[in-house]
C-alpha cells in the first residue's frame, strides 16, 4: 500500500523556518495504532490525516509521536496548505471536523486563517511541581488552561530559558507555555514546552494561541494582536480575538511531497 505524504513548514513563507508538520490524506481511516506509528516514524510535532467528507468537509486527526491529541494547529494549516496547494481544492472555505470540533479554515492575502475555539485561561496561584527547575526561572505569573502558562516580564527572559525536560514532565499538564510582551512592533512572544506528549520544545505552536490570544487581548486592551514564537526555528502569527473563537493567521510552505509504503 501507498499512501501520499507531504510536509509542510507552518506559520512560515520560507522552508527550514516555523513548524514542520506531516500530512497524509486519506480515503478512509487506518488503524489508529498504524497512524500512530507513522507519526513515530516522522517524529515530527505532529502529523495530520485527513479523511473526506465530501464538498468541503473533511475529517481530521492529529498524532505527535507519542499520542494522539486534541487540537493542533500548524498542522490544521499544513492540511489546508496541501489541499489548496496539491491537491486542487477550489472552495472558499475548508471545514475540519475534529475532536475539538469544527474547524474553518480561509485564505485571504496570501496567508490561511484558522477558525479556533477560544480558551482563556485561569489565575494559578501555585507552582506545580517540576515548574520552577523546568524553567531554571521564576515567572511574575502563572495561569492555568489546558497548557500551564507562565508569564515572564520581558522577551528576553523567555528566549533564555532553557528547559530541563526532566523536570517539566513532572508538570501536571499537556504542556507548559512561557510567554511575555514583544518589542518592535510584536505585541507577545511565546515559547512552548510539551515532554508529557513527545514535544520537547514545538517551534510554533496554533493551539497555544487558542489560549495566549485572549489573556494578551485583555491584557492590552485590543483584539487584533501580531505574536511571535521564539523558537530556534521561528515563526509569526496574525491573530484575532472574536467572542468566544480566535482567528490565527499563517503562511505555509511545501518541503517534500513523497510516497509512504505499507507493507499489506
Amino acid at each position: 500500500m501507498f499512501l501520499p505524504l507531504y510536509q509542510v513548514d507552518a506559520f512560515t513563507d520560507r522552508v527550514f523556518a516555523g513548524n514542520p508538520a506531516a500530512v497524509c490524506p486519506l480515503t478512509e481511516w487506518l488503524p489508529a495504532e498504524t497512524m500512530q506509528a507513522i507519526a513515530a516514524e516522522n517524529n515530527l510535532a505532529e502529523t495530520a490525516f485527513f479523511v473526506p467528507r465530501g464538498g468541503n468537509e473533511y475529517d481530521l486527526r492529529w498524532f505527535t509521536p507519542a499520542v494522539e491529541v486534541e487540537l493542533c494547529g500548524h498542522a490544521t494549516l499544513a492540511s489546508a496548505h496541501v489541499l489548496l496547494r496539491h491537491l486542487n481544492f477550489k472552495g472558499e472555505e475548508i471545514v475540519f471536523h475534529s475532536k475539538s470540533g469544527p474547524l474553518r479554515v480561509r485564505q485571504a492575502d496570501g496567508r490561511l486563517t484558522l477558525n479556533f475555539p477560544s480558551r482563556p485561561p485561569k489565575p494559578l496561584t501555585e507552582h506545580p511541581e517540576g515548574l520552577l527547575d523546568g524553567l531554571g526561572a521564576i515567572p511574575v505569573s502563572l495561569l492555568a488552561g489546558p497548557d500551564l502558562v507562565a508569564v515572564f516580564n520581558t522577551e528576553e527572559e523567555v528566549r533564555a530559558i532553557q528547559p530541563n525536560q526532566l523536570h517539566l514532565v513532572k508538570v501536571e499538564y499537556r504542556a507548559v507555555i512561557v510567554t511575555a510582551p514583544g518589542s518592535n512592533g510584536v505585541d507577545f512572544v511565546s515559547r512552548f514546552f510539551g515532554p508529557r506528549v513527545g514535544v520537547p520544545e514545538d517551534p510554533v505552536t496554533g493551539s497555544a494561541h487558542t489560549t495566549l490570544i485572549p489573556y494578551w487581548a485583555e491584557r492590552l486592551g485590543k483584539t487584533e494582536l501580531f505574536a511571535r514564537q521564539v523558537s530556534s526555528r521561528g515563526g509569526d502569527l496574525w491573530c484575532e480575538l472574536r467572542g468566544d473563537r480566535v482567528l490565527i493567521s499563517g503562511h505555509a510552505v511545501t518541503y517534500l511531497k513523497g510516497e509512504i509504503e505499507l507493507n499489506d
